[in-house]
């Protein structure tokens, strides 16, 4: 089951103290609505009463998708001690084969249900990005070569006329783009990982980000 429970956040805008639900456990097959709240991430919005202003809550969370068999903790601290990880990983191994991962903030861990949901691996995605922006910095100017500090996110698969790929979405300019890429480059990408299982982290909760690909792919 899920579990909430009460914290008090300031507004980012007035600083008034509001009294908030956070979620310290979802559980989507006792609360299947929860799931597409954090998709979008409006499960982590609350608006002031007092000036109205949207604003992001951060607070520790534990995802659980017992269908996908996925656990990702949401720890905006990152400091998530031994006993913690090794009680819940014990729990998951008892369940069966769950992939269990650590991201520091809201959109990561949207980003990681959004990979899971549409069936793919996040090792082989976190590479599909790396391939992509080479290959964009190499038809630029070398002035453009901070491209490689770009954000890229998993948003979605397509399909058009029987090809898929996938969308990525970065921030430019103040405003949010959409890249397309073809469904080859992620199945190369899963190639890689098969290839070079050494690359492949051990652990238990498992932090797969750009910084986990630069430790084994430099840029």
């Amino acid at each position: 089951m899920s579990i909430t429970g009460e914290a008090l956040a300031p507004c980012s805008r007035c600083g008034r103290k509001s009294k908030i639900t956070v979620y310290k456990s979802i559980n989507t097959a006792d609360d299947p609505e929860l799931k597409d709240r954090v998709r979008n991430g409006s499960l982590f919005i609350w608006e002031c009463p007092e000036c109205h202003q949207a604003n992001l809550a951060k607070y520790e969370c534990l995802y659980h998708d017992p269908e996908k068999k996925i656990m990702v903790w949401l720890m905006p601290s990152g400091d998530l001690s031994e006993m913690q990880m090794q009680v819940v990983s014990n729990h998951a191994r008892a369940m069966g084969d769950y992939k269990l991962r650590l991201v520091g903030d809201v959109g990561e861990l949207m980003e990681k249900v959004l990979i899971f949901d549409a069936g793919l691996d996040d090792m082989a995605v976190e590479i599909c990005k790396y391939v992509t922006k080479m290959e964009l910095m190499s038809k630029r100017n070398a002035g453009e070569a901070s491209l490689a500090d770009i954000p890229f996110h998993f948003h979605r698969i397509e399909e058009n006329e029987g090809v898929k790929y996938l969308v990525f979405i970065y921030p430019s300019d103040g405003r949010m783009m959409s890249i397309n890429i073809g469904y080859n480059v992620y199945e190369d990408s899963s190639g890689i990982l098969q290839r070079n299982p050494d690359i492949i982290p051990d652990g238990t909760f498992l932090k797969i980000d750009r910084e986990w690909l630069a430790s084994v792919i430099k840029y």
